[in-house]
């Protein structure tokens, strides 16, 4: 058996055939010295460092075995204390230390795997773009609904509201200022707005267009 410490589901362990055939022991006596030292740790440190598990065995038949982390490896063999036991366990420290350096490492991947993390990573980007679109629209609706004139554009509007009301003075029987009085408050009621410069933004232009050609009532 020459992988003493393998990789199971992102963890470096060991396990008792391993063990067992190292060793030079039975595997029931090394189930035996397992099972014992779970019953000294307690539950907690045993449902983190001893996994319990199968294998097929010669005769066909499924028989139980243990996979231990680095951890419960060194509780089960610290009584293996021959001179060969102790460079066996010297060895298998080493090797839990290689491979949880792999674990550690990069993963190289494969031009498939390349291939797919490319694809998630494009569908990602497309997926936080139309975020960033949607929110880019919802921020220019309120821009658009909420923004009212700048100043530039509120002296534009109440300039060309004065000129209004001068070329239409003499036309009407109406003082200037009836006449004032009444193209605000047709603006206010035809904008929407409190008073001339709460007009929209975006209904500068309108606005500005309504004012040329607008007349009292008389």
């Amino acid at each position: 058996m020459n992988q003493l410490v393998f990789i199971t589901k992102g963890q470096a362990v060991t396990d008792s055939l391993r063990i067992a055939e190292v060793f030079g022991k039975d595997h029931n006596n090394v189930l035996k010295d397992i099972r014992k030292q779970i019953d000294y740790v307690g539950e907690e440190f045993g449902q983190v460092n001893f996994h319990q598990s199968s294998y097929i065995n010669l005769q066909n038949k499924e028989m139980p075995k243990f996979d231990l982390t680095e951890d419960a490896f060194t509780l089960v063999a610290m009584s293996y204390n021959t001179r060969e036991a102790v460079q066996m366990k010297v060895k298998f420290i080493q090797e839990f230390k290689r491979i949880k350096e792999e674990l550690t490492k990069p993963k190289v991947l494969t031009d498939r795997e390349q291939l797919i993390a490319s694809m998630k990573l494009s569908l990602e980007t497309a997926e936080e773009i139309e975020v960033i679109k949607n929110d880019v629209e919802f921020i220019k609706h309120q821009v658009s609904e909420e923004l009212t004139l700048n100043h530039g554009q509120q002296q534009t509007l109440h300039h060309e509201i004065k000129k209004r009301v001068e070329s239409i003075q003499d036309d009407y029987d109406l003082t200037k200022r009836e006449i004032y009085s009444q193209i605000h408050s047709h603006l206010r009621r035809a904008f929407s707005a409190p008073k001339y410069i709460f007009v929209k933004r975006k209904d500068y232009e309108e606005a500005v267009s309504w004012v040329k050609t607008w007349r009292p009532l008389i």
